[in-house]
């Protein structure tokens, strides 16, 4: 399933969707998994659709499960707002300097 960085999954209409692997992570607070993914798909705005989930890495064809507490989105959160700050100063590197 976790193939160069890619997986596959089937939609509402069953058709196959290739999803980018954006990064996984465990963590400590919730002692679970988890792989946050994009199916390169755009929102109303134009922005890159990105969806995480709950997953056991251990497993050869690990399932999906949904995140369903605050607390585990509030942690996913803080790690993509982190990692595109941390982008933005790679991109910009003049703008972290003026702060």
């Amino acid at each position: 399933m976790l193939e160069n960085n890619t997986f596959k999954v089937i939609n509402e209409e069953g058709k196959e969707i290739v999803c980018d692997i954006l990064f996984t992570f465990d963590s400590d607070e919730t002692n679970k998994s988890y792989i946050v993914y994009t199916d390169n798909t755009k929102d109303e705005e134009g922005n890159i659709q990105v969806f995480a989930s709950i997953y056991d890495p251990k497993q050869e064809n690990p399932k999906l499960d949904p995140i369903e507490t605050e607390q585990e989105w509030k942690i996913i959160e803080t790690i993509l707002n982190t990692l595109q700050e941390e982008i933005r100063k790679k991109v910009n590197p003049e703008e972290s300097n003026e702060q």
